[in-house]
């Protein structure tokens, strides 16, 4: 599949994804100035995401192969991979097939193992909203907010509201099959031999994604890795601390 994607800055490649119900330009900020610091930045939707085509094929193996496919098109070598959650289990499992391609690699809070499903009430709070009634994202907040305390999370949702066409609204993922294959999201990346890949593992301080009984399993994957927390960051550790999270990845890149 032929992912949408933004560029920025030139020198060596590096190819940002982004997490369940996110799209690339979440990322936007972060991509500029590593654009500004001697990277040439992809920052893609993953398929069913952003601007990128829907499909009915979604799992880790399918949004690896659309990876790859972009890699190659841009015929791009030395790839610095980061992804962020859901982007971040797509990048290991790439680097476990393709580890020739991959120079170092960024995991930002996830790990290959497998997760439980936990996004039930947002869910139900993005299956509320009926865009043939509802005809603003204000509407559309005052339902999720029956879901959905968290006020950065309602944010996070609200941003992928677009006009389908017009008088209707409508969201640029794609509800239908997240919400029918939500499981396909936690599922462990498949596990083969050992990647000589260096790479560092983000976490947030107040994220519970990865926990210390996590780093023998994922050492034994990336025995080249590095941890390292975040304070006061919970799992949107990008976005809740920048600066810290742009220092902790250059200084690993550089």
């Amino acid at each position: 599949m032929k992912l949408h994607y933004r560029k920025y800055g030139s020198g060596q490649p590096m190819i940002i994804l982004h997490g369940l119900f996110g799209q690339s330009d979440n990322w936007n900020s972060l991509a500029k100035q590593f654009g500004e610091n001697g990277y040439e930045v992809f920052v893609a939707d993953q398929r069913n995401h952003g601007l990128s085509p829907h499909s009915d094929k979604w799992n880790y193996q399918v949004m690896s192969d659309d990876l790859h496919e972009l890699i190659t098109d841009n015929n791009l070598k030395d790839v610095v991979l980061v992804g962020h959650s859901m982007g971040g289990k797509t990048v290991m499992q790439y680097t476990l097939q393709h580890p020739d391609v991959v120079e170092k690699l960024v995991v930002v809070d996830i790990g290959p193992k497998y997760y439980s499903p936990h996004h039930q009430s947002v869910l139900e709070g993005l299956d509320a909203v009926d865009f043939s009634i509802v005809k603003t994202r204000r509407e559309a907040e005052d339902i999720l907010s029956q879901y959905i305390d968290d006020f950065g999370t309602k944010q996070f949702l609200l941003k992928n509201i677009y006009w389908k066409e017009e008088g209707l609204l409508d969201w640029r993922f794609n509800l239908k099959v997240i919400s029918e294959k939500m499981e396909n999201v936690g599922s462990n990346i498949s596990e083969s031999d050992s990647v000589d890949v260096q790479t560092l593992f983000i976490r947030g301080e107040k994220s519970n994604y990865i926990l210390d009984s996590d780093i023998n399993h994922i050492q034994e994957l990336f025995p080249r890795c590095m941890l390292e927390t975040v304070a006061g960051a919970g799992h949107w550790v990008h976005a809740e601390k920048p600066k810290e999270f742009y220092e902790a990845v250059i200084n690993f890149l550089k």
